[in-house]
């Protein structure tokens, strides 16, 4: 008898017993290329030799001591290397124990922030639609995620509320330049402002490049700096989730980088521990630590877990992994020729209406028609066909539902591992597309 709760109870699973470089193997001796590094955690694939000794090493030295009483090297190091690596102003790390807790941290710090400035009004929230920002409740109320969010509703924050958000492919205009529509998206954020009271709004929380709920989904030109700009005007602060789409899987270190905007607070991790370790990490400005600094000098949160010195020892040599092999230049060079062969294989696909990415973080949306762009009958759980169509083709993808409006809509996010090589890049597109016309084949 099985007595684990699993996430999909009726789901038989396989039994994974091993991990060798991007694939995963079963206890059949099945080999599954990881081509969504599970939620675009295991970046480094599943047997990185430099990872594992790290936690060894820090295993028999010290395994856990609890942050209230001691620090560690591997925290301090850690710390040290994140804010040299942060955009420039964003000194100060809080370790957590993954993306949940991370924005869970920062809200709370958001609010506490404007407490110590006597600022106690600002208790709104501003996030976007089709977003997604974790599961805990109040990363839950800020995430736009409607199929997530519903059956929680009444357990939820009422202080949040949600702009459209970025989605060219669904609200360009005819005729309007991506430059003019990215204009006109980050205007939803300051007429929300406007219409809440600007001495009542604390923050705006947004995805770089948006994951799960979306698929990849890039920012028009200029988004994020019209963004930044409005938050500035009305002294919001600024939160980038970078929890799935940062720690290098976009071809920077930060996506935020390839925006040219400095947040407020950055929220990362997932990458950052590779997998091999549960860590997350709040990234904060020197201007909102030196406030509660002067003020009460404390910050009225914490967990158990955070800055596990194991798990912080395993971070130090992810980080060491990505500098040492370069593996940036390698996410640049294969989300390349991930581009090139998404284009190669499904341009002129019937059911795929857009492919968008960068880096190796990149998506296919799906539709029933392209010239409409109508998307397929929610009912027909498109994603779900192809998810599994994908695993009894050994591949690991990450499709969703309800990309489009929150109900309807299909997309499938690819996040392989930044070691992947060209031809392993070539096989899994290949397997997409034969995965891809397999479920297009139970449902229509």
């Amino acid at each position: 008898m099985n007595h684990v709760f699993h996430r999909t109870p009726l789901e038989h699973l396989p039994h994974a017993v091993g991990g060798d470089g991007i694939y995963v193997i079963d206890d059949a001796g099945n080999r599954y290329i990881d081509a969504s590094c599970g939620a675009a955690v295991s970046c480094l694939g599943h047997s990185d030799e430099t990872v594992r000794q790290a936690i060894h090493d820090q295993v028999d030295k010290l395994a856990f001591v609890h942050s209230g009483f001691f620090t560690t090297d591997a925290m301090e190091n850690l710390a040290d290397r994140l804010s040299a690596l942060a955009p420039k102003g964003l000194d100060r790390v809080y370790f957590l124990s993954g993306g949940s807790e991370v924005i869970e941290a920062a809200l709370k710090l958001t609010r506490q922030y404007f407490l110590e400035l006597n600022q106690p009004k600002r208790t709104h929230i501003i996030a976007r639609h089709q977003s997604y920002h974790g599961n805990t409740l109040g990363a839950l109320a800020t995430g736009g995620n409607r199929l997530r969010r519903n059956q929680f509703a009444p357990l939820l924050t009422n202080v949040v509320s949600h702009i459209p958000p970025c989605y060219a492919y669904r609200h360009q205009d005819d005729g309007e330049t991506l430059e003019d529509y990215g204009q006109r998206a980050a205007q939803y954020l300051e007429d929300e402002i406007l219409n809440l009271g600007p001495e009542t709004v604390a923050a705006f929380v947004a995805e770089p490049v948006v994951g799960a709920t979306s698929g990849a989904l890039v920012a028009a030109p200029g988004y994020f700096k019209r963004i930044r700009e409005i938050c500035d005007q009305y002294g919001v602060l600024l939160i980038f989730d970078e929890v799935m789409c940062g720690m290098g899987r976009t071809g920077s270190l930060f996506a935020c980088e390839q925006e040219g905007v400095t947040p407020d607070l950055i929220a990362t991790a997932k990458g950052l521990g590779a997998g091999y370790q549960a860590i997350g990490a709040l990234i904060v400005s020197n201007k909102i630590f030196e406030t509660l600094l002067n003020g009460t000098g404390f910050f009225q949160h914490g967990h158990t877990y955070m800055g596990h010195a194991t798990a912080c020892a395993a971070a130090n040599a992810v980080l060491d992994v990505i500098e040492k092999d370069k593996l940036l230049d390698n996410i640049q060079a294969q989300g390349a020729t991930l581009t090139h062969l998404l284009h190669e294989h499904f341009i002129d696909h019937p059911n795929v209406g857009d492919i968008r990415g960068r880096g190796l973080f990149q998506a296919i949306e799906l539709v029933q028609d392209r010239d409409s762009k109508t998307p397929f009958d929610p009912n027909l759980k498109l994603h779900s066909h192809i998810k599994r169509q994908a695993m009894e083709r050994h591949m690991m993808c990450y499709p969703m539902g309800g990309t489009a409006d929150g109900v309807r809509g299909d997309h499938v996010l690819l996040a392989p591992p930044y070691i992947v090589t060209e031809d392993q890049i070539g096989e899994i597109v290949t397997r997409l597309k034969d995965s891809l016309d397999a479920a297009l084949g139970e449902v229509l």
